[in-house]
């Protein structure tokens, strides 16, 4: 991570630290510093493109693995994927690709345009959120076929290439969709012959080759939930800032063998 200068002391932040402002471009980066659970700090970059309408928040974690969060306003997806670095003394690749797929509730986050408009006055400070919203358990016991996986956004692909058969969603998020029409023939359910919810968790499972539940943890520690209103000297309020959430994220899935989940292992034991 680069070097940043220091604010002096006499700065204060009190005020609204980010700000709306009108902007011709459709699409904007914006980098802050952000503090993780564990009291390190990174560098979140945040990418909005109100044409295509998403946003994208991305970060590394204190232990090197690269979190990816993608919005896709247009078709309500949110995609989350994590490329975990291997341990190649326990015969790992280089790295390991999650992608997990759900439904984009509305009011999640701050639209893609606003976030297009957002412009930050003190990049140098370090941010912590100013509401936590604790964390949401996810069941992915329906697996994506990649090759269809345009039917619920274009986006998944692209992100999602590295997970190859490791992209994962839930059923009650495949009910919806099929609900909305989308073809039904791109999820499939875990093999018929092994009950996932009754598999033996990756955690306690002695050999490596054995099917089991994994579970992967992954915290969004500062993201723009909410828009700020200011009343001016008009009648009205108008959009004058951000709110910041965090947001922790567990999800469960099956894997066909443990040597894919060994962070579970290590989480065992710790």
């Amino acid at each position: 991570m680069n070097a940043r200068v220091t604010l002096p002391a006499s700065v204060q932040i009190a005020f609204v630290v980010f700000t709306l402002v009108l902007s011709v471009s459709f699409c904007s980066q914006l980098t802050v510093l952000v503090r993780l659970n564990d009291g390190q700090i990174t560098e979140e970059l945040l990418e909005a493109d109100s044409e295509k309408d998403i946003i994208t928040v991305e970060f590394k974690q204190a232990d090197g693995t690269l979190i990816t969060f993608l919005s896709d306003f247009k078709r309500r997806v949110k995609i989350f994927r994590a490329l975990v670095l291997g341990e190649p003394e326990k015969g790992q690749s280089q790295y390991q690709a999650l992608c997990f797929i759900s439904h984009l509730d509305h009011g999640e986050l701050i639209p893609s345009e606003a976030m297009a408009r957002l412009r930050q006055k003190n990049p140098h400070v370090v941010r912590s959120a100013e509401e936590r919203r604790g964390v949401e358990q996810f069941t992915m016991n329906v697996v994506l076929n990649m090759s269809g996986s345009w039917h619920l956004s274009t986006h998944i692909r692209n992100v999602c290439r590295d997970a190859r058969d490791l992209v994962y969603t839930r059923q009650q998020d495949v009910q919806h969709w099929l609900d909305k029409g989308v073809e039904g023939s791109i999820f499939e359910v875990f093999p018929k012959s092994l009950n996932a919810s009754v598999l033996q968790s990756c955690s306690s499972t002695t050999d490596p080759w054995q099917p089991c539940a994994c579970s992967y943890r992954l915290n969004l520690e500062w993201f723009p939930c909410q828009l700020k209103y200011c009343r001016g000297q008009g009648p009205n309020p108008y959009k004058c800032g951000i709110k910041s959430c965090s947001k922790g994220y567990c999800f469960d899935f099956y894997t066909r063998h443990k040597q894919l989940c060994l962070w579970d292992e290590d989480a065992w034991f710790t």
